[in-house]
């Protein structure tokens, strides 16, 4: 999500805290995962940072990650807590290209970071698409065989596209390119890639679903896509050839302007559970909430038919409420993009005001 972003948006569609009480209609959903609960002993785990690295599209030094950081990716490897988030530079014609940094942590809440990124454009045949927004808000998922499939968003100033790449240890990253391909929606803009995954453990795997790896992606309405080989995707169309739209904003609610999926869905016993952000329209949406909020649902979907909507929660399960949500590059924003198991705990992590990273956690139940 990027000012740009956020500005075309607007005109496409024109956890709770501690002492928060999670609101009664999410708490009667059994199939949910709350509370969350801020961990504001350290949050935020991320703010920005003067490190240098030398851009190879510019061909001079800029400070990466001085503007701000924000809307990362969780991974659990070797025992850590490795988080791949975006982070802003203030130059060029957009005030800031996104590239993608790394992060990791023994204890899910204080992070060692890398001093250069680990993602970013290059002069490769993906310019055309990254340039010079950037490589923006990544998802990330392992395979049965121990590769890590990271979705992102590539922003060249006109249009946002899904894009994806591969790695064997999260450091090197091999580009694949779009994921809806270079037809008919080449241009169509994508972004918020969330593939389906099992959990075994402290890992989140890529899973099929009567032969078929499935994506959630799109931030207006949510839309999918299936995959034989977690590398080529065809995007889920009607008879008319149509996108087919799977879930949509609702009028009046805290998600009445738009949808995007946040961190990869979760293949659980009562279905498949998808965290999505959403924002409240700047006038006429949910009057409990300031205009153009950014807070977070869940949705379920039938385990055997990943298009198909079993229950979504009435209302919010997550919302800005702390200072460093409220205030920052964009306000009132919580933006959820990852999610692991890790020692017994979810921890949740996400970007406050397009500014910094936080972190939430909740005890992991029998069944999750």
């Amino acid at each position: 999500m990027s000012n740009q972003a956020i500005t075309i948006v607007i005109l496409l569609s024109l956890t709770a805290c501690q002492n928060t009480p999670t609101p009664p209609s999410t708490a009667a959903k059994t199939w949910s995962l709350v509370p969350f609960v801020r961990v504001d002993s350290v949050n935020p785990v991320l703010t920005p940072g003067d490190a240098a690295f030398r851009c190879p599209v510019r061909q001079e030094v800029v400070k990466w990650e001085e503007k701000d950081v924000f809307n990362p990716a969780a991974v659990v490897r070797d025992g850590k807590i490795h988080l791949l988030y975006r982070a802003e530079d203030t130059v060029g014609k957009f005030a800031g290209t996104s590239r993608i940094g790394l992060a990791t942590s023994e204890d899910g809440l204080h992070f060692t970071r890398l001093p250069e990124p680990v993602f970013y454009p290059e002069n490769d045949s993906l310019k055309r698409f990254e340039w010079e927004g950037g490589a923006e808000d990544p998802r990330i998922v392992e395979t049965d065989d121990g590769r890590y499939v990271m979705t992102y968003t590539a922003y060249d100033g006109t249009v946002a596209r899904l894009l994806l790449a591969t790695s064997v240890d999260l450091m090197k990253w091999q580009k694949h390119g779009l994921v809806l391909g270079y037809g008919k929606h080449r241009d169509t803009w994508s972004k918020s890639g969330s593939i389906v995954t099992r959990r075994e453990g402290d890992k989140l795997i890529a899973t099929k679903i009567n032969g078929k790896y499935w994506m959630y992606w799109g931030d207006t309405d949510i839309f999918a896509a299936t995959s034989e080989d977690l590398l080529h995707w065809q995007a889920l169309e009607n008879e008319q050839g149509e996108l087919v739209k799977i879930f949509s904003p609702r009028p009046g609610k805290f998600d009445c302007q738009l949808v995007e999926p946040g961190p990869p869905a979760l293949l659980t016993d009562q279905g498949i559970l998808l965290i999505y952000n959403s924002r409240n329209l700047d006038e006429g949406g949910d009057p409990n909430l300031p205009p153009g909020t950014y807070a977070a649902g869940q949705i379920l979907f039938d385990k055997n038919n990943p298009a198909k909507v079993l229950d979504r929660l009435d209302e919010y399960f997550f919302k800005p409420e702390k200072p460093y949500e409220i205030t920052g590059q964009i306000g009132n924003v919580c933006f959820l993009e990852g999610l692991v198991p890790y020692k017994g705990k979810w921890f949740l992590y996400y970007g406050t005001a397009d500014s910094k990273i936080a972190v939430a956690v909740k005890n992991i139940n029998s069944g999750q």
